[in-house]
């Protein structure tokens, strides 16, 4: 065979076995990681910084309590809030603000609604890619490798473009998931999507089906994420996904008109 032909099908066989690259198939899903080098500690709050350049970082406090602790990370003018769990368990915290400097304090309830310092810490965050922290799961958008939409993600995607996955998993939403009318009656305020219950259900609330969506983006390697603000006078939550370097909004209340169709939109804050 000549030479010059042998070389150009092993390459195409590479090309193919690396995740399909030659069809445009979407990247493998990214997953949380963390090493002891990369653990820093401050007062009763304990940081992994091992993958800042990822976008994203792992928040704990270093002993179990069960007082309410809070997350601050600031950037800029820009605040961001997150109630930390008392377990002493890592929660992943993006850097969805971009590369910069950030700084990360942790804040104890004491009494009443009064807090104080526990912790704090500056980042200086370079991240390789700038919508790197929308390819990871995070506090909230809570999922992993065993929750049942990534591996329906997967079955449904696999093998597909970024276009394809995007048209796929956005019909699926609206084949398959419903409103809880319910639970919206019950939702407090701090309340995190919940993934898993939503798609066990096919039910949830605006920030849960976005949650949901966007976490099957996610893991088929597309940039997603979950935005939070308001839809005309409502608070809410929908999503906004990076296909084929354009941003596509998608709103899968509206669209399974459990809330008529919003004139304007407002961003508060996004995941």
């Amino acid at each position: 065979m000549n030479r010059k032909i042998l070389l150009c099908l092993i390459t195409a066989l590479l090309l193919v076995g690396a995740g399909g690259l030659l069809n445009g198939a979407a990247a493998e899903a990214k997953w949380p990681e963390g090493s002891s080098k990369g653990e820093k500690t401050n007062g009763k709050m304990k940081l992994d910084v091992t993958n800042t350049s990822e976008g994203y970082f792992m928040a704990a406090v270093t002993s179990k309590t069960k007082h309410r602790m809070k997350l601050r990370v600031v950037m800029g003018d820009v605040t961001l809030t997150y109630d930390l769990n008392g377990d002493g368990e890592y929660e992943v915290i993006p850097l969805q603000l971009g590369s910069g400097k950030y700084e990360i304090s942790l804040w104890e309830n004491v009494s009443g609604k009064k807090y104080s310092s526990a912790g704090k810490a500056a980042l200086s965050v370079k991240l390789s890619r700038e919508d790197g922290a929308f390819l990871y799961p995070n506090q909230y958008v809570n999922y992993t490798r065993l929750s049942e939409a990534v591996a329906k993600a997967e079955e449904l995607c696999a093998g597909k473009s970024a276009k394809e996955t995007y048209a796929l998993v956005r019909q699926f939403m609206l084949d398959t998931f419903g409103y809880d009318f319910i639970k919206a009656l019950t939702v407090k305020p701090g309340m995190l999507p919940d993934i898993d219950g939503c798609y066990q259900k096919r039910l949830g609330v605006c920030q849960d089906l976005s949650a949901v969506m966007v976490c099957m983006l996610r893991t088929q390697g597309i940039p997603a994420k979950l935005m939070i603000g308001y839809a005309d006078k409502n608070y809410h939550a929908w999503t906004l996904t990076v296909v084929d370097g354009k941003e596509v909004f998608f709103d899968p209340t509206a669209a399974l008109n459990a809330i008529s169709s919003p004139i304007t939109y407002s961003v508060e804050r996004y995941y």
